[in-house]
């Protein structure tokens, strides 16, 4: 099937209550380069321009932006923009992947010289800052993993449970609740539900990634399509050697696989890895960010006006 094409706005803004003497800054806001998605153009504008900029590429392969202030500034607005084409690349068959068991064992002790995947495998099995690895997480998955059972079969399982059995709840959680209060509350975000999912395939033995990206998002029917509407979002993806790619995702906030209405920022252990924007301020009077996502097919008969100009910021979403 030919591949979907997107134009995508993602604006940051910060409006300081006293100025900003100095700042420093990591950006994860252009996307990865993947198998199934292409990058066609895509740039980050910076208002004010920072005294310093390097583009390079972090830890895991992710593209990252570093930024440093040196003057005093009262605003700061961070814009990406690009134009992504994703191929449809679902799994041609989940029951035909390997029993679990048997990936649980490979990624524990391997005595021949493993594959460079599995060595990159291995940094998502262990605890990270958000990702706790408890026992009450492994009991939690241990129903949807019965012996023998093909891990994206089991995956797929746990996914629809967290959704099942969690309500979408934006006030219920902090970007530092952990783990296990959200697995007793049973209420989160996509971060939320994220993090939940990788702790319990993480327990009991396999190697789970944290996906940033956006999510289409679709009015209803007859309404425009808003600028800023749309969201960031989260999902996971599960190490499964002998897959199409190896790493397969899974989104527990909507129950699915992720295809063509997903498209993929960044890879961590887990949000503090990949945040959108991270870094140290002197000044500002602790003011929370605006954030605006717009994603747009370019199918669509008319694109928003000021998509790829300048879009109004709104309040985040997940």
């Amino acid at each position: 099937m030919p591949p979907v094409r997107y134009h995508v706005l993602h604006e940051t803004r910060y409006d300081y209550g006293s100025p900003v003497s100095l700042s420093q800054q990591q950006l994860h806001l252009s996307p990865r380069i993947l198998a199934w998605q292409q990058i066609e153009e895509q740039r980050v504008d910076i208002e004010p321009v920072p005294s310093w900029r390097r583009d390079g590429q972090d830890a895991f392969g992710n593209p990252a932006t570093w930024i440093a202030f040196h003057a005093p500034h009262q605003a700061l607005v961070i814009r990406s923009k690009m134009t992504i084409a994703i191929t449809p690349h679902l799994p041609a068959a989940i029951d035909k992947s390997p029993p679990w068991e048997a990936v649980r064992d490979h990624l524990a002790y391997d005595s021949s010289a493993p594959r460079p995947a599995d060595l990159d495998a291995a940094r998502f099995l262990f605890e990270s800052p958000h990702v706790r690895i408890k026992h009450e997480l492994a009991d939690y998955a241990a129903d949807c993993f019965p012996p023998e059972t093909p891990i994206l079969v089991g995956t797929e399982a746990l996914m629809a449970k967290i959704f099942r059995e969690f309500k979408f709840d934006p006030e219920a959680t902090t970007v530092s609740t952990p783990v296990l209060e959200v697995l007793e509350n049973k209420r989160g975000v996509c971060q939320d539900f994220a993090h939940l999912m990788i702790a319990c395939l993480r327990a009991i033995g396999l190697s789970a990634r944290y996906v940033s990206g956006y999510l289409l998002t679709r009015p209803p029917p007859g309404k425009p399509r808003l600028i800023g509407a749309d969201a960031s979002h989260a999902w996971v993806s599960v190490y499964a050697p002998g897959s199409d790619n190896d790493w397969v995702d899974f989104d527990p906030t909507n129950n699915l696989l992720p295809d063509t209405e997903h498209i993929t920022v960044a890879i961590g252990r887990d949000f503090s890895d990949i945040s959108p924007l991270r870094g140290i301020i002197l000044g500002g009077g602790g003011t929370e960010p605006e954030v605006a996502v717009t994603v747009v097919p370019l199918d669509e008969e008319e694109i928003p006006a000021g998509l790829l100009a300048k879009a109004p910021a709104g309040p985040a979403e997940s």
